[in-house]
């Protein structure tokens, strides 16, 4: 805290305004939630502010969400058209009066149009994985990208060929606050019995917002699997966020494949039920993230600082958290995530091991005070001149 607010002095003077496109749902609004509370204590003047857009826009943008991650999808001119038209709105409305913009993905990527009329520094930050992106969105995308002075990304296969500096800075999780910190058995039990389910058996659980990029009927085919051989249960829980129009869809999908299948348990929990999510991590034996394609999945980290086994597809951010058969398990398809699971259950000394492995690891690399000192020494170098940064 010494260091952060040395770092906050010397930013003195100097207004941050961060931009997204929600201010709840999601890992970006989460990360943001607790962060610029954060860094306003440490003496830094930092603003939240979110764009608006209606149901269209947030299909379109979600369509460019997937095709980031490589996913197939069909975007015709009418949906550049809306998505230009919104950010247009928002370019008009909106004002700044910082010295550092600083603009989360690509729902608000346009507002660097702005800096045309001003000597502002701008920074871009992609929270996705960008590795293998639809070529015709990251295209369009670029030719914003290349206007900002910096650009930032979770880990170092996402970097992409770009004109303007890159830094490499991976999400984080708050230990203190209410989905990580500690609980009493009380409080774990009361959920518990809050959602119907008992402690008679093993708990497999995935949280995560209801997307096709999840995985989640993956996941239940990874269990019904597992159920084969062990008696166990499996819980399914997230919520909805604003900006993603897809997840009732994905809601609906995931009901009919666990149908009346025993010991299924699908929890569409509101935004806000931190110490719900808590006390379900906390009860469970081993936790997942099967995710297809994945930005971060800051649910791996929060599951790892419980000292919780984690098995965890090889994707985007993940393999920086978990180092396999040491900090958890790295798996490729349902075969292979049901085999990890077998493997967990069957071994409660190893896991046990894994989770203590994976809680350093969550200290020594993943919390909120390395990110916030990470993001302060961007914001401190914005006005030198190297290529690539490293922090």
């Amino acid at each position: 805290m010494q260091q952060l607010r040395l770092l906050g002095e010397k930013l003195s003077g100097k207004i941050i305004e961060t931009v997204n496109s929600t201010f709840s749902g999601g890992g970006v609004a989460e990360i943001l939630s607790r962060m610029v509370p954060l860094m306003g204590q440490i003496g830094v003047d930092i603003r939240w502010h979110v764009i608006k857009g209606n149901d269209e826009f947030f299909e379109v943008t979600k369509k460019f969400h997937n095709a980031l991650h490589g996913r197939e999808e069909n975007l015709s001119p009418a949906d550049f058209s809306t998505f230009l038209q919104t950010s247009k709105k928002n370019l008009e409305e909106m004002d700044f009066c910082g010295q550092i913009l600083f603009i989360h993905d690509p729902q608000p990527i346009v507002l660097v149009e702005k800096k045309k009329t001003s000597d502002r520094k701008w920074v871009w930050r992609c929270h996705v994985d960008v590795s293998n992106p639809n070529e015709q969105v990251w295209g369009f995308l670029k030719n914003y990208i290349n206007q900002y002075d910096a650009a930032i990304f979770s880990a170092p296969s996402f970097s992409q060929p770009l004109p303007i500096r890159q830094f490499l800075i991976s999400p984080s999780i708050d230990p203190l606050s209410d989905k990580n910190k500690e609980l009493p058995e009380e409080t774990i039990n009361q959920v518990l019995k809050d959602f119907n389910i008992s402690k008679d058996k093993p708990i497999i659980t995935q949280i995560s917002r209801f997307d096709f990029l999840k995985d989640p009927v993956g996941v239940i085919e990874a269990f019904k699997l597992v159920r084969k051989s062990i008696d166990c249960q499996l819980i399914l829980a997230g919520g909805t966020a604003t900006d993603d129009p897809e997840s009732e869809k994905v809601l609906q999908l995931v009901d009919k494949a666990a149908g009346d299948y025993p010991d299924i348990h699908v929890l569409l929990i509101p935004t806000g039920s931190d110490i719900q999510i808590n006390a379900l991590q906390r009860a469970s034996n081993v936790i997942l993230q099967k995710s297809i394609k994945e930005g971060f999945g800051l649910t791996v980290s929060e599951a790892l600082w419980k000292e919780k086994p984690v098995v965890a597809s090889a994707v985007g951010g993940i393999p920086l958290q978990i180092v396999d058969n040491y900090t958890g398990l790295l798996s490729h398809g349902v075969e292979g995530t049901a085999f990890a699971i077998r493997k967990l259950l069957a071994n409660p000394a190893y896991a046990a091991q894994l989770g203590k492995n994976g809680k350093e690891h969550v200290r020594q690399n993943f919390l909120i005070t390395r990110q916030i000192r990470d993001y302060l020494l961007l914001f401190l170098t914005l006005d030198r001149k190297e290529d690539v940064i490293y922090l």
